[in-house]
This record gives structure tokens, C-alpha cells and sequence, in this order.
């Protein structure tokens, strides 16, 4: 057996896995999981959001030690270590490598009018054409102009993406992996790599911007401090699809091409994959983003709000997700034909009271407004539903991909309610699972890299399909 492995952050909570993979064999054993999230902070020019990456830092060390304590129980070594997070964010570092101030979180209000301001310099749509991604108020290119105005890029010698970061802080090796660097704005979609044109775009020195590596890149070995703090004497820093949903979708138990995907956290990104990218300008009003996975694929997909809605709503009653449990099964006594609301509002983007905003968007929309908690988890999960129904749809339409299958992986996976209504919605079979599909993917690159496993895609997949518990839900079951 080989073992990996997986430091996994998502914008609600983290993770760090132990991988362990061999011949027709993969196996995730948890060794730590925290929460994540967004801090408001004051200052003069008033709130902000930042992420706590120092606290995710440490997080992720007390689980790469206890990672280090189940290896050494089992007698076997960890070969590599791989990180994969969220998008878009970044962090800026002075010559010295020392961090400038915690990532700013892409729910802060800053980037507010930005993409106008840019798309007067360089239409939407000739900006489509050359990074391909959908319009994001927060995206990398947003944020950086965005950044002009505050005090830390001038002191800045290098930008790092979320994921990099946390790979420079575990191994000093300062670089930019492909899959996250597609989600920027600032790379060519073609090609992967940045693009000048759009770097000056942004206003910003090119220098800032480290070389671009490829998933299964191995980085070199680990800090001298990191191994004396965890035992991973032998772990390398392996590049994986460091876009969380890059590594969620090598997870995805798949037997063919005719899939779509709903990878559902916080945010759902719902769509296919594709050996090249689709840049008209029908694709760019749909909303579609061409970002890069695993082996060059094109992950042909759409941002939907995602559970973000739900655990929004969750906080504004006090509850959490130990008693979403009872409210789902009250919700799925409800008739169909309730409320449904367009989610990808950008009302729903930031914090904030996400009750009344569904009932606003109710009453704005004509429709019955829920009061009942079981009524509003039914519309928000309805919507949901309706969201990824249209955009499987689209993606079908525009690529010319045909689909018999929607796999939903990620957390939303375990919400069996919303697996049944999106296989209503969709018309097709939901294929529900794995749930930690982003760490599988992140270890089966790394264990790839380490010549455990061997092929393509497609044989990656199938080892997850053979090694995980799937559920199936078919329209009108």
C-alpha cells in the first residue's frame, strides 16, 4: 500500500485525510477536520472579510502529525503530501517570504463595480475568448485591481493562490498550479499559463506571479520544521488539482464520458467535462466557465450558490447541521410545487440574514413566501434542484455533450432530499457519492505520481467507483 496525504480546505470547514491506495484498493481514514470560514474585521474604510489561514496552518499541522502517528501504526511511510482548497483567493508575500496580512475572502464587498470598471478596458466578451470564465464579481483579476487601492501590493514580491500558500509554507517551493490558476482570469485558456495581456489587465507586476506546474508535479520534500513537527520524514509535496473541485472531479465515480457533475459544498459547481473549451458568446451568457483539470481536461461548468442558501439559513434559526436532519424530513413531506427562486441572485452572494432573502426573493418572484423552517429548507432545496437542472441542460446544449448520468459528489451528496429532487428536476439518474471525493482525487493524483497506480483518468475513476458505496436516485423514485 502507498500512503498519502490529502490536505483539503473548503470554505466551511478543512480537512487532512491518509490516503492509501494499492492494486484495486483506496481507502480515506479521517486524522482531522475543522471549521473554516470568513472573519469580519474592522478598520477605517469600515468591515472586511478575511480568511483565518493562520488558523487553517495550524490546523492543517496537528492533522498532518496525527496523520504521521496512523502511518507509523501501520508501518508503512507517507510518500507525499497535496493540497487543495478553494479558489480565486490569494495571499501576498514580502522578499522575505513573510505573509502581508491575512487573504482577503471572495464574499468581501471590495471587488463591488470592479468587472464594469474592467470590462470598459476590455469587453466581457473578448475577455471570454481569452481566459474563458464565466463573469465572477470576485475573481483573481477583480480582487487584484480591486487591491490597487490598499497599502499591501506595492510592499508584495510574490502572489500565491490559497492552496500554494499553504504548499510554500510546508515545503519553500514558490510556484502556481494549473487548475487554480485557469479560475484567476488571468491565465490564457488555451494554453493554461499566464497571459500577459491580461496580467497588465490587472495592473500588476508580472513578477508577482510564480511558474505555473501541472498536476502529479512533484515539488521536493518537506520543510526541515514541518517534518520535526509532524514525523513525515519522507513526504514529498505532490502538485494536485489544487482547485478543490478539480480534485473532486477526478473523484467523480464516472464509467464513461456521458456525465454531468454537481460537486456540492458551499458552492455547487455543477457541469461536464471536455477536451476543449467552448468560448461563444452564447456560453459567456449562460454564464459557463471553461476552467482546467486533471490531464488538460476542460471542467465546462457553472458556479451555482450551492449550500451556502441553506447554511446561511441554518445560522439565522441558531441551528447547525446536527438538526438539519429532522427539518429535511419535515421538508420532504411538503407537496411538490412550492416555492422555487433563482439562487444564483447575487443578493445570496455575502453573510448576512439569508431567511429573509429567500422570502424576498419569493415575494419579488410572485411566489407562495415560506414561513414554516421545513418550508424554506423545501425551497431553497427546490431551487437548488431547479438550478442544476438548467444548468445540465445548458451545458448538453452548448457542448454538444450528451449525459445519462448526474454524479453528485461533495457534502451535498449526504442530503439524500436534494439528490432525489435533482434527479426529479434533471430527468436522469443522480448518482450520489463520494462524499470526500476532492480528498480521493487529491490522493489518487499524488499516488499516480508515485507510480502506485497507473492510466488515465477514466482508470483513476473506475478504482473509485469499485471502492465506494454509491446511492441511486431516479426521477420520480
Amino acid at each position: 500500500m502507498s500512503l498519502h496525504a490529502a490536505v483539503d480546505f473548503g470554505a466551511s470547514s478543512g480537512r487532512v485525510m491518509l490516503g492509501a491506495v494499492g492494486p484495486g484498493r483506496l481507502r480515506l481514514t479521517e486524522a482531522a477536520r475543522f471549521r473554516n470560514g470568513a472573519v469580519e474585521v474592522p478598520g477605517e474604510r469600515g468591515a472586511a472579510l478575511h480568511w483565518d489561514v493562520l488558523g487553517l496552518w495550524r490546523e492543517s499541522l496537528a492533522g498532518l502529525r496525527q496523520v504521521g502517528a496512523l502511518a507509523r501504526a501501520a508501518g508503512e511511510p507517507v510518500a507525499s503530501v497535496g493540497v487543495a482548497t478553494w479558489a480565486v483567493d490569494y495571499g501576498l508575500l514580502a522578499a522575505d517570504g513573510t505573509l502581508l496580512g491575512a487573504p482577503r475572502s471572495y464574499r468581501d464587498a471590495r471587488t463591488d463595480g470592479v468587472a464594469e470598471r474592467v470590462h470598459q478596458r476590455l469587453p466581457a466578451v473578448e475577455l471570454y475568448r481569452r481566459n474563458g470564465l464565466q463573469h465572477l464579481p470576485f475573481t483573481t483579476l477583480y480582487q487584484l485591481v480591486a487591491e490597487q487601492d490598499g497599502p499591501l501590493l506595492a510592499a508584495a514580491r510574490n502572489l500565491l493562490l490559497v492552496p500554494d500558500l499553504v504548499g510554500y509554507w510546508l515545503s519553500g517551493h514558490l510556484g502556481a498550479e494549473a487548475t487554480n490558476v485557469s479560475t484567476t482570469g488571468l491565465a490564457d485558456v488555451r494554453t493554461g499559463r499566464w497571459a500577459e495581456d491580461l496580467v497588465a489587465l490587472a495592473g500588476i507586476d508580472a513578477g508577482l506571479l510564480p511558474p505555473v506546474h501541472d498536476p502529479g508535479a512533484v515539488l521536493g520534500g518537506l520543510r526541515p520544521a514541518v517534518t520535526a513537527s509532524t514525523g513525515l520524514d519522507d513526504a514529498r509535496l505532490v502538485a494536485v488539482g489544487s482547485h478543490d473541485t478539480a480534485s473532486a472531479v477526478v473523484g467523480v465515480p464516472a464509467t464513461d464520458e456521458r456525465f454531468a457533475y454537481v460537486a456540492c459544498g458551499t458552492w455547487a459547481l455543477v457541469g461536464v467535462e471536455l477536451e476543449a473549451p467552448v468560448l461563444g458568446a452564447e456560453s459567456l451568457a449562460a454564464g459557463f466557465t471553461n476552467e482546467r483539470g486533471v490531464d488538460d481536461r476542460i471542467r465546462y461548468l457553472h458556479n451555482v450558490m450551492g449550500l451556502w442558501v441553506l447554511q446561511g439559513c441554518l445560522a439565522d434559526w441558531g441551528l447547525d447541521s446536527a438538526d438539519l436532519t429532522a427539518l429535511l424530513a419535515a421538508a420532504a413531506e411538503l407537496p411538490a410545487g412550492g416555492a422555487v427562486v433563482d439562487v444564483d441572485d447575487p443578493a445570496f452572494l455575502p453573510p448576512g440574514p439569508m431567511v429573509t432573502r429567500v422570502q424576498q426573493a419569493c415575494e419579488a418572484a410572485g411566489q407562495p413566501v415560506p414561513v414554516a423552517r421545513p418550508a424554506v429548507v423545501r425551497c431553497v432545496l427546490d431551487s437548488l434542484a431547479t438550478a442544476f437542472a438548467r444548468v445540465v441542460e445548458d451545458a448538453v446544449r452548448l457542448s454538444g455533450r450528451d449525459v445519462d448520468v448526474v454524479h453528485v459528489v461533495g457534502g451535498g451528496a449526504q442530503n439524500a432530499l436534494l439528490c432525489q429532487l435533482t434527479a426529479d428536476a434533471c430527468g436522469r439518474p443522480v448518482l450520489a457519492g463520494p462524499v470526500e471525493a476532492t480528498a480521493l482525487g487529491n490522493v489518487l493524483v499524488q499516488a499516480r505520481a508515485a507510480g502506485a497506480v497507473t492510466g488515465a483518468l477514466e482508470d483513476l475513476r473506475a478504482l473509485v467507483a469499485a471502492t465506494s458505496d454509491l446511492v441511486r436516485y431516479v426521477p420520480g423514485g
